[in-house]
């Protein structure tokens, strides 16, 4: 890697945490410069604008999310596995942040969803795979017979991944893990008892 993509990753990670921190609106230029230590110049010499960073950014973080999904999945076979290894790599973020701030899509979601379309239309196809990803994993456990054949893939896709962000959002409001705690426990009885065949 060159030293200009070390910089540009550099920033892209710095920023990425940044506005998953303070959100895209309430970081400035100045916030920016301050987290990766360059000035302007430097920084626009790798983006053409604030916006440009942005998307980048949370592709960024995005990656660095489906690398741990990627890392979890590698071992597992039964999709029961599979989908409990995507709660648990959700889990386990709240105690060591992939990125700080919390969850990337829910932050980006809430933020973008009125204000900038751009970086909404990102995250609704970030969100997309995710859903997908799930969606795949039930199909073929329905195919392979390990779920039972009238699950609705999508259904349970928009029940895994709302329960988790509804936890997040609670356990960084109260402070208190309790809340994911209690959530990863109904979602894997969830699984077992409703999908499991």
């Amino acid at each position: 890697m060159s030293k200009g993509e070390e910089t540009k990753e550099k920033i892209l990670a710095s920023a990425a945490e940044l506005f998953n921190q303070q959100g895209y609106a309430g970081s400035s230029i100045s916030d920016i410069m301050r987290v990766t230590g360059l000035q302007k110049g430097g920084i626009y010499n790798h983006f053409k604008s604030k916006d440009e960073l942005a998307l980048l950014a949370f592709d960024y973080a995005i990656a660095q999310i489906k690398q741990h999904y990627r890392v979890a999945l590698r071992s597992k076979r039964h999709a029961i596995e599979r989908l409990q290894a995507i709660i648990h790599v959700f889990r386990s973020n709240i105690d060591n942040p992939i990125i700080k701030g919390g969850c990337p899509l829910l932050n980006t979601a809430v933020e973008s969803d009125d204000t900038h379309p751009q970086l909404r239309d990102r995250t609704q196809q970030a969100m997309n795979s995710w859903r997908d990803m799930i969606c795949l994993i039930i199909q073929k456990g329905i195919e392979r017979k390990q779920i039972r054949s009238d699950v609705d893939a999508d259904e349970v896709a928009t029940i895994i991944i709302s329960t988790l962000e509804g936890a997040v959002m609670m356990t960084k409001l109260y402070q208190d893990s309790i809340h994911m705690e209690r959530v990863i426990k109904h979602l894997n009885n969830y699984i077992e008892t409703y999908l499991q065949i």
